[in-house]
């Protein structure tokens, strides 16, 4: 076995999806690295929340938290509020972190099923410290000390997209990655084996590589256009196609956590940032027309809107295959997942960290790529069926568009998943599947998708013992939340320059 040389990779695009795969090559790889993209053509820009694994990603790059809130102009997230998805006037939050403790064998939820049918507990938010101090408006972190307990409270972020994307551009130019201006204008194959030789731009300029990384978007030129892996459709259970963002000025609430607000045919989306807000619309459009949706969303704004709302059209799925041959597909090129559980980020930074995992040298192995769809198919999959339960268990009756959601056939995954916990509160999280089970708990209980019982090892706990675990689990969440600074002081003092925040 000898030495291998590096390969040469080429992304095609930039924006989030772009310079997070090229910062991570450049961080983790001795590939050479040259990313394509034209500032002719813009983004999306909605991925503006994330979930706590976000964190992972910037740590690993070695980026300094406070430097990164500070240059996104990002703040603290600690879970998402629904609110009147379980019905009008209703709302929930799916909160990070764990809900209460388990004993013994069983979660907590399960003895919290048996407490709450004899009257003895409080709702399920009152065993969150995520959603104690989300509805606070509260922040804080804890620093791991000897012998000393640290509360679970883990955060992700809201943040500028852009911002990020600019920030990630100036770390991997920093190390070598090569940035070129320009437009693809046609993707020229190997005629012996079908794979991908060169790009070749509209000024002339052709472009080779070992292998080739697709961050085009939603237009997926390489994988889906010259490779031809086709696209899986899925909105027969994620109908809404359609999406209105604008920001708006600052006002109300500097919450630290994403709001999403059923409307009629859909739902918004608030993103507190510490210069504005960010806001969409997120509907159907077979439900509601554009200006309607415009309309509404614009209604329902903090302050002043500070751009022309931007309208995207979507469809919700991801292609069959997200690596074919020497091509693999990241971001909104593999596909689309809306934003209800700001999955976007996590999906790029997934499949980051799984291709790190089977990159391949020159010579491309077929089992790498037959591996990696495979999880990745996985994957999706069953963040699909965590988004289509929202839809699905929605209360709001006599509205055509959750009328006809509450109506779907599910798949059978999603199925077996709702007829375990309806049983006996049973949730299983198969392999590494992202959403964890106090994720599901708190969208099932939520939306009121109850079981019709609980484990009986639950009910061998003396009901003494049972009271004082919820009382003292629900005083300790209290206590703690009650002491917690509130997130816009605690984000000045955080964000501060290390050296202005000694003297502070």
């Amino acid at each position: 076995m000898t030495e291998q040389p590096p390969i040469h990779i080429v992304i095609v695009g930039g924006g989030t999806a772009g310079w997070m795969t090229a910062a991570a090559l450049a961080r983790f790889t001795a590939a050479k690295v040259t990313l394509v993209e034209s500032d002719a053509i813009g983004t999306v820009g909605v991925g503006e929340a994330t979930i706590p694994q976000i964190r992972l990603f910037n740590t690993g790059l070695g980026i300094d938290e406070a430097e990164f809130l500070r240059e996104t102009r990002g703040s603290f997230k600690l879970g998402i509020e629904f609110d009147g998805w379980a019905g009008e006037g209703r709302s929930y939050m799916h909160a990070f972190g764990t809900i209460g403790q388990a004993h013994g064998l069983l979660p907590f939820h399960q003895y919290w099923l048996r407490a709450r049918a004899m009257g003895k507990a409080q709702d399920l938010a009152a065993y969150s410290l995520n959603e104690a101090a989300a509805r606070r408006n509260a922040m804080q972190m804890w620093r791991a000390e000897p012998g000393k307990p640290v509360p679970d409270m883990p955060w992700a972020y809201h943040f500028d997209a852009g911002l990020y994307a600019g920030l990630l551009r100036r770390y991997s130019e920093a190390r070598g990655v090569k940035r070129v201006e320009g437009l693809v204008s046609d993707v020229e194959l190997d005629g012996e084996n079908g794979a991908i030789a060169a790009i070749r731009l509209d000024n002339g300029q052709r472009i080779a590589g070992d292998f080739f990384i697709d961050c085009s978007g939603f237009r997926s030129l390489l994988l889906g256009g010259a490779l031809g892996s086709k696209f899986i459709d899925w909105t027969h259970w994620l109908p809404c196609d359609r999406a209105i963002a604008v920001p708006c000025a600052t006002r109300g609430d500097f919450t630290p956590y994403t709001k999403s607000t059923a409307r009629k045919a859909g739902w918004q989306w608030r993103i507190p940032l510490q210069h504005r807000i960010g806001n969409g619309h997120v509907y159907s459009s077979a439900f509601m027309e554009e200006q309607e949706a415009l309309d509404t969303l614009l209604a329902n704004l903090d302050g002043e809107p500070q751009a022309e709302p931007n309208m995207l059209r979507f469809t919700t799925g991801t292609r069959a295959q997200h690596w074919r041959g020497n091509c693999l597909a990241i971001g909104l090129a593999a596909g689309f997942m809306e934003p209800l559980e700001s999955t976007s980020i996590h999906l790029i930074q997934s499949s980051i960290a799984r291709f790190l995992q089977m990159m391949p040298g020159k010579q491309i192995e077929p089992a790498l790529a037959d591996e990696f769809n495979r999880q990745a198919r996985f994957e999706w999959e069953r963040i699909r069926d965590f988004l289509i339960l929202h839809y699905w268990a929605n209360g709001r009756e006599g509205e055509p568009f959750w009328d006809t959601c509450r109506a779907m056939e599910l798949p059978d995954t999603l199925t077996a998943k709702v007829d375990q916990f309806r049983a006996t509160g049973f949730i299983h999280r198969e392999h590494e599947e992202l959403f964890t089970e106090p994720g599901w708990l708190q969208v099932f209980v939520g939306q009121d998708v109850m079981p019709r019982g609980w484990n009986p090892i639950a009910d061998t706990m003396p009901v003494e013992q049972l009271e004082a675990m919820m009382t003292q689990i629900e005083a300790g969440v209290g206590r703690i939340a009650a002491d917690l600074p509130g997130h816009a002081p605690f984000l000045r003092a955080f964000c501060m320059p290390q050296d202005q925040r000694k003297s502070a």
